[in-house]
């Protein structure tokens, strides 16, 4: 009877779901026992074969169609332009997402990016594999470590719109969080211009370079450069400008890209194991034309010969006519190009070809030196040129083992893709850990194996071959990729524009978190936006700032940039960790028990390390701009009470200090003037004696303790509102003085019982007052009251007169 009913609620439910109650549940409304029974069976056969069918891949497949990498506040955006009767009808609650669609997957689209298929190979063989796999290894554990400490503070509590931010506001306050709040929104910002710059690099690189407005044929050195930056500023801009219209017009047509987005990031990197695995049995056909040791860009000629044998005849190249004045065999040539054979040596020789050994170690190079092969003998020119012919592949840049750091740290952001989005998960204090771990191990896993096999697979020459100038120009990772390396490059480009969206729709809604807040001033107006709650001016400031990137118009220039403000973000998501452990906050209660202040403080250590080897000049300017803004909040911004971290460490500090000084009394050498200044209010409870906080800043010249007290007649029942305005009052006046200290107002049935009050019981522990410091009474020989002289004469008074 028990199952019967069991199942009978399982029916019902499942008919639910399904949206088809053709007929009423017999649970419900039979009450016929034998109809009940047939009509049991009937739907049990049917649930046991639509469970037995496909109810995961159903279930996952529409996940999959419903999928979003939209940050929480972007999503309420979309529902309500969805949703045209929002105002009329109150609004279905969204579906919870778990951990693989809510948090895995968009960690896993943020962080693997634009890097991986741009610069990746080039690091591996600029670095060689040793430190290539070093700089991943230290990279991925930073993230590791700051993952574990984002979980324990994001399940600690709901995390709404503003991710980070909000965390390190409320762990270490308003001064610290409006600092890395906003740095933090800058680098989310430049890496929207990095992506923009990496998606132009692909299209006038590898997919339609005669699309440049800015014609490069025939032009060398620096000249050639000028022309490529032009061409990425312009193509950048109107990119840029095109992404950030279909933001304004609605995050909803970002999300529907989403998944389409996410297919190319996987299927580009399932494309280039699958070309691994083929190397080991057919290496692809990637010729690279070598002269003497150095490497050829391969355009302009066909057979990567001098002569070749024609028609029983000896005749020359294409590539003869590059280095020589004429077609004939006689012609005069360069020097190097006559000392030294042409050879083809396999771009790809795969992974079984002992490739790696020669790619262990690093080969850095100056700019415009020329990509060798090692180990191959060459005749040097009896006069070098002085000016490298854009015939050979050179080296575009000087590079060194921290500018590699500065470039590859980008790759691995993104992991608060998850926590910026709990308010949508089904449970959040499950999935962030679970989903931000798991997709960091993947990606930790993809990176470290790509260097390997990079090294292992992939000629050295290459590798260092920035542009794949030597093999046609192809994309140096697509060269690798099976079945073809247009799956890369176009793989690459729609993963690079929709990495430049996401950038572009989750800057201003950070920027309009911050504005809310109201602890920055100057940037309230940012918090207005559309009807819906779109940030339309901080979208149009965060354009004019990913502009500035823009025209800067390097991917390595820019790629630095913003590894100093994600790595100062990250450190102080470990500082605020560290701190909520070690003072043991009353509401640090986080339910990821997998942490430990120790971990967070190596994690805090090692984001301070890479921001000052990978730039110690772009890592004082953002410790610089992190500091002013500091400063700025403090003492322009809006009091902000969130019981931080900071708040606490203040109480702890202050409980040690003064348990400390209880120890014994104070050595002649640490004594400071500590006075108790003891004032009177008039009947408006202004105080009458202003100029005596003058003198007091004067006798103790800013050292010591100031306790500034005056005290009231009556009960405190009845004169608490007094008290309250004139502490109000002394404070007031303090602020104008500039005296540092506390204020005291003591309400006692006489003024000679307050005063004495005062005397006995001002200060605390070793911060007591050690001298009193009094105005002189007004006319008080003329006073007909001698109370007034007895006051001050017996009991050191107030002063009055």
């Amino acid at each position: 009877m028990r199952s019967s009913f069991v199942y009978s609620v399982l029916i019902h439910a499942w008919q639910e779901c399904d949206g088809n109650p053709k007929e009423s549940s017999p649970f419900i409304n039979s009450s016929d026992p034998e109809k009940a029974q047939q009509y049991e069976g009937k739907n049990m056969a049917l649930f046991e074969e639509e469970m037995d069918t496909s109810p995961m891949v159903s279930s996952l497949l529409s996940s999959l169609a419903n999928y979003s990498n939209l940050t929480q506040g972007s999503k309420e955006h979309e529902e309500a332009e969805n949703n045209e009767e929002a105002r009329k009808k109150p609004a279905a609650q969204a579906p919870r997402m778990g951990t693989l669609m809510g948090v895995y997957l968009p960690c896993l689209q943020n962080i693997l990016g634009v890097i991986l298929f741009l610069r990746m190979t080039w690091i591996v063989g600029i670095g060689g594999v040793i430190e290539a796999f070093i700089i991943v290894a230290m990279c991925c554990s930073t993230t590791m470590l700051t993952a574990i400490s984002m979980s324990a503070i994001a399940t600690n509590g709901v995390v709404p719109a503003g991710g980070s931010y909000y965390m390190i506001s409320r762990s270490l306050g308003p001064e610290f969080g409006g600092a890395v709040g906003i740095c933090f929104y800058l680098g989310t910002t430049y890496a929207g211009a990095m992506y923009i710059l990496g998606c132009i690099e692909i299209l006038l690189i590898y997919i339609v370079p005669q699309a440049a407005i800015f014609k490069m044929e025939g032009l060398e050195g620096p000249e050639a450069e000028a022309a490529m930056l032009n061409n990425m500023r312009v193509y950048g801009t109107v990119v840029l400008t095109f992404m950030a219209i279909v933001v304004f017009v609605g995050v909803k047509y970002v999300n529907k890209l989403a998944l389409v987005f996410l297919a190319c990031v996987i299927l580009s990197i399932l494309a280039v194991y699958a070309g691994v695995i083929k190397t080991a049995i057919d290496p692809p056909e990637f010729p690279v034309c070598v002269l003497g040791n150095r490497t050829l860009v391969w355009k302009g000629f066909d057979v990567c010969a001098k002569v070749v044998e024609r028609d029983n005849g000896t005749v020359t190249t294409q590539l003869w006519r590059l280095f020589c004045d004429s077609e004939l065999l006689n012609a005069t040539c360069d020097e190097y190009f006559t000392n030294n054979n042409i050879s083809v040596i396999q771009g790809i020789p795969g992974v079984a070809s002992g490739a790696l050994w020669e790619n262990l170690f690093g080969n850095y190079m100056e700019k415009g030196m020329y990509i060798e092969k090692v180990g191959r003998p060459s005749l040097p020119e009896a006069e070098p040129s002085a000016k490298p012919s854009s015939r050979y592949v050179l080296a575009d840049m000087t590079s060194f083992f921290t500018l590699l750091v500065g470039i590859y740290f980008p790759s691995v952001t993104g992991i608060m893709a998850g926590s910026n989005r709990s308010g949508d998960l089904r449970d959040a204090q499950k999935s962030i850990p679970i989903g931000t771990i798991l997709a960091i191990t993947t990606t930790s896993i993809i990176y470290m194996s790509g260097v390997v096999l990079f090294g292992a697979c992939i000629d050295g020459t290459v590798l260092r071959d920035k542009f794949g100038e030597a093999v046609r120009g192809n994309l140096v990772i697509g060269t690798l990729a099976w079945p073809s390396p247009w799956v890369i490059v176009f793989g690459s480009f729609f993963s690079t524009c929709g990495a430049g969206l996401q950038s572009l729709t989750g800057a201003p809604r950070l920027l309009q978190a911050i504005a809310r807040d109201g602890i920055v001033p100057f940037l309230r107006v940012f918090g207005h936006g559309k009807a819906n709650g779109e940030p339309t001016w901080a979208l149009l400031l965060t354009a004019c700032i990913c502009e500035s990137g823009i025209l800067i118009a390097s991917l390595d220039s820019v790629a630095p940039i913003l590894s100093m403000f994600f790595l100062m973000c990250y450190m102080f998501v470990n500082l605020a960790c560290a701190l909520q452990t070690l003072l043991r906050t009353p509401n640090w209660r986080p339910r990821f028990k997998f942490y430990h202040w120790a971990l967070s403080f190596l994690g805090m250590s090692l984001c301070l390390a890479l921001m000052f080897i990978s730039s110690w000049y772009y890592a004082i300017v953002a410790m610089a701009i992190a500091s002013c803004i500091y400063k700025y909040i403090e003492f322009r911004g809006a009091e902000k009470e969130w019981g931080d971290g900071i708040r606490g460490l203040s109480l702890s500090a202050a409980r040690f200090a003064l348990m400390r000084l209880e120890e014994g009394p104070p050595h002649t050498k640490n004594w400071r003037p500590q006075i108790l200044v003891l004032v009177s209010v008039d009947g408006e409870l202004n105080v009458e004696q202003p100029r005596l906080l003058s003198l007091t800043n004067q006798m103790k010249a800013g050292k010591g303790l100031t306790i500034v007290g005056t005290s009231l007649k009556g009960t405190y029942l009845d004169n608490f509102a007094q008290g309250q305005q004139a502490e109000q009052s002394l404070r007031k006046l303090m602020e104008t003085e500039r005296v540092k200290g506390f204020s005291q107002v003591v309400i006692s049935s006489n003024l000679r019982d307050a005063t004495s009050h005062l005397l006995q019981a001002g200060g605390l522990g070793g911060m007591k007052h050690n001298t009193v410091l009094v105005s002189w009474p007004r006319n008080w020989k003329q006073a007909e009251d001698h109370s007034i002289c007895q006051n001050f004469i017996g009991e050191g008074g107030l002063g009055w007169g």
